[in-house]
């Protein structure tokens, strides 16, 4: 059975080109380059901190929160939540993305209910605003006020670099700030680069273009993850 792109995000440069469709369309449905992109934040957020030994089971904690509430969970709910055509087309039911967004955002939220409780309370207002984010962005609540770029760039760059940051040290230091901000910047670029592409590969028009676009995110979010395993590299060598 062959998938019919026509409108859909299947023939992207993430999106495997073997196996059945319904694996196709979930793997792309996951975003993999881009969901390695935002852990790689939290984990570059972590490398920062100041402890002399870095903790690192809060480490694979972080990254598997964002793993599952931000990699699985808001996808499946962008998914859900677009008032346009399906960006996947039909080949899950809308009961069966439901299930797998709650049950992905509550096993995170359960395991960060965990760390928040017993060890980083701070770790509280980044849960809250990631959540609010999931919603408004992803569903386009509030008249598409947080659908945007810059709002984007908050909840998917800055926001884990913090949280990766205060998993370890339950504070908030300037360093922190400053590379929240840079980890911003790279998703923002990330997000200027992928909305155009994504309507050249949805109408299969500037093929050129969409190759330098396509290399541009293959940079990007590569290269991202490449810093994030240099730098946990870096702590367990030096540590």
């Amino acid at each position: 059975m062959n998938a019919n792109t026509n409108g859909t995000r299947m023939n992207e440069w993430f999106v495997p080109k073997f196996g059945p469709v319904r694996f196709r369309v979930f793997v792309g449905l996951l975003f993999l380059p881009y969901t390695g992109m935002c852990i790689s934040f939290t984990i570059i957020g972590s490398m920062l901190a100041d402890n002399v030994v870095i903790l690192w089971d809060r480490v694979g904690a972080i990254a598997l929160i964002y793993a599952l509430a931000l990699g699985v969970s808001a996808h499946v709910a962008d998914t859900l939540g677009s008032k346009k055509i399906k960006p996947w087309g039909s080949y899950f039911s809308k009961g069966q993305l439901l299930a797998l967004m709650v049950a992905t955002l509550a096993a995170a939220y359960a395991i960060g209910v965990y760390y928040i409780v017993l060890y980083v309370p701070h770790l509280a207002v980044i849960a809250v605003l990631e959540g609010f984010f999931l919603f408004a962005y992803n569903f386009e609540a509030f008249g598409s006020r947080f659908h945007n770029n810059f709002w984007f760039a908050v909840s998917w760059g800055a926001l884990p670099a913090l949280a990766g940051y205060i998993m370890q040290t339950n504070s908030v230091s300037p360093l922190a700030a400053v590379a929240a901000c840079m980890m911003g910047l790279v998703s923002y670029a990330e997000i200027k680069m992928s909305r155009p592409y994504k309507q050249l590969k949805k109408s299969e028009g500037d093929p050129a273009r969409a190759k330098r676009l396509e290399i541009g995110l293959k940079a990007i979010s590569l290269g991202t993850i490449a810093v994030a395993l240099a730098m946990v590299a870096f702590r367990i060598i030096f540590s």
